[in-house]
């Protein structure tokens, strides 16, 4: 397989540090050499690469924007970025990996934790030594987080947590979970506390999802949480309010806008390499078609609007102003653009395009997903709308 050389119409390159070009080249050189020869066989067998997970962790690609001091890589928010791009690029389920240990897991402790559940966890954690998953999302509330049922009740001792999560990234895997919970009124979205929770605890349990036409190369699970009792050590103190995972989600939100535009660009060098090689109609390749083309054309120039999109995001993240619509957009619009993309990438590779060794429908699948986790593509356009107009539409 020829090595990826990057799509960058603009000049991108020009706007990052050579210290930014060099780590996305490096963890494009693992994903090219690494990650892609596997993705295949592991799609189609509907299971996790886990033998990639000590190369992520060599690469310091968990936590990666988290402080040097707890074991992680201390990057900028650009840098941490192109990491999700590159790995997005090889595959969504790789990447939502690694962000849910990152963005999901490890900055909740890091954000809300005490100093003692930095030190225990997270150096672990950047080792990949313990996988975490993330555990918000409910049967009956997914875009409405705060509507949770799961409870934790106070003890003498600790706590007792008792509901349901879904849709939980590494659940299966996982060796804690970071689980919130209401600790007071069901209709008191104030008292959201967030726990982390071994998940080899008596009364935790973690079921794979069945049926997936999506995500196949990554753990989908059902948790379900009955009496399990966790010390006073496992809430994490500063969490407090539907704001706590929100935050969170925030952090997530904004990998994936960089890694929607890996998913792009891999369809579209995938698309552009076969419209030059696959000869039709008097014997000329199929890029030298009017139609063609203009796909092509329109496939680059939102690449290229959305490379700028996040560059601009990780300054301003790097700068302490980004605000969390100004995410909202960038998740919103470029996975949208990376599904449109991916749709026109497969249409132009005709037949072949539903064969797993090209890229294209693979990527479509995982990125139906995409589009609708994290806040599906409706509700960040309803974020944006309050933004904009003052008005809540919710």
């Amino acid at each position: 397989m020829a090595k990826f050389q990057g799509v960058d119409y603009y000049d991108i390159d020009g706007l990052l540090s050579e210290e930014q070009r060099m780590i996305r080249d490096t963890v494009r050189e693992w994903v090219d050499d690494n990650l892609l020869p596997v993705i295949n066989d592991a799609y189609i067998g509907r299971y996790l690469p886990k033998q990639l997970i000590p190369g992520m962790a060599e690469l310091g690609v968990f936590g990666a924007n988290l402080p040097e001091e707890y074991g992680c890589a201390g990057l900028d928010n650009v840098s941490y970025g192109l990491i999700m791009q590159e790995l997005e690029r090889g595959d969504s389920g790789i990447r939502s990996f690694a962000s849910v240990q990152g963005a999901l897991c490890m900055y909740p402790i890091y954000a809300f934790g005490s100093e003692e559940q930095k030190r225990e966890y997270l150096p672990r954690m950047a080792a990949g030594e313990v996988i975490g998953c993330f555990g918000l999302t409910e049967p009956d509330f997914g875009s409405n987080p705060g509507g949770m049922v799961t409870r934790a009740r106070k003890t003498d001792d600790g706590w007792v947590l008792n509901g349901a999560k879904m849709w939980i990234t590494n659940g299966s895997t996982a060796n804690i979970a970071i689980v919130w919970a209401k600790t007071g009124e069901m209709d008191d979205t104030k008292a959201i506390r967030g726990f982390i929770v071994p998940t080899d605890t008596p009364g935790f349990t973690a079921r794979d999802q069945k049926g997936k036409l999506s995500l196949l190369a990554s753990d989908t699970s059902e948790l379900v949480l009955q009496d399990v009792h966790v010390p006073d050590t496992a809430l994490l103190p500063k969490s407090g309010g539907l704001k706590s995972p929100l935050m969170c989600l925030t952090q997530a939100r904004y990998g994936i806008a960089w890694g929607a535009v890996g998913a792009a660009m891999a369809c579209y060098d995938e698309a552009l390499s076969y419209a030059k090689n696959r000869i039709q109609f008097d014997n000329k390749p199929i890029a030298a078609t009017q139609i063609q083309q203009t796909r092509l054309a329109e496939m680059l120039t939102e690449i290229t609007k959305a490379q700028l999109l996040c560059w601009r995001l990780g300054n301003l993240k790097d700068a302490g102003t980004l605000r969390p619509e100004q995410v909202s957009l960038a998740k919103r619009n470029n996975v949208n653009i990376a599904c449109e993309i991916a749709r026109e990438a497969r249409r132009l590779l005709g037949g072949n395009g539903i064969l797993v060794e090209y890229q294209a429908m693979r990527h479509m699948a995982n990125l139906e997903s995409v589009y609708t986790y994290e806040g599906t593509h409706d509700v960040h356009g309803l974020i944006l709308g309050n933004d904009i107009t003052g008005f809540a539409a919710f």
